[in-house]
């Protein structure tokens, strides 16, 4: 078990932590809550993070897979450049619709980060979310974007055309 100092928050966390303490961390971290907060306010912002990130995709366990989706997510809206964003759709349209849960969610999230922010892969992205449906029936509360990759899209692209 990694030991987090009484003090210690996101920054101090990045200074004392090396990517083998973040990865034992994020092996550990198996409440998504837990896991979610360590990925994107200590990981993401960590100069391991590039390094963390294809081991984590590629890794067996889906709770560190999703974690690299997560950071390639990351990448994909903030540095795309250098990140081969076809291949990753071909892995998506290969795995997503079979993957547990948590990897699943990361998977779509990604799916539809890239359709939102590439528009030379956005109706591939919309056709892949299309045909295999994951989260179609995800309950939403009125006023809020549905996670099916599809909707997700279509309407942050709008709302990106609009302005809001």
């Amino acid at each position: 078990m990694v030991s987090v100092p009484a003090a210690a928050n996101s920054e101090t966390c990045r200074a004392i932590w090396g990517a083998a303490e973040l990865d034992a961390m994020a092996r550990e971290a198996r409440t998504p809550k837990v896991h979610d907060w360590l990925v994107n306010y200590v990981v993401k912002k960590h100069p391991h993070a590039e390094d963390l990130r294809p081991a984590w995709l590629a890794d067996p366990d889906p709770v560190v897979a999703s974690a690299g989706w997560a950071l390639t997510t990351h990448r994909v809206a903030k540095q795309p450049e250098g990140l081969d964003l076809a291949g990753l759709l071909d892995v998506i349209e290969a795995e997503l619709k079979d993957a547990p849960d948590r990897l699943q969610w990361a998977m779509n999230h990604c799916l539809a980060q890239i359709g939102i922010e590439h528009a030379e892969h956005r109706a591939r992205a919309i056709d892949i979310g299309e045909r295999l449906q994951v989260l179609k029936d995800y309950p939403t509360s009125p006023g809020c974007t549905s996670p099916f990759a599809p909707v997700w899209i279509t309407e942050m692209v709008r709302r990106q055309q609009d302005g809001s």
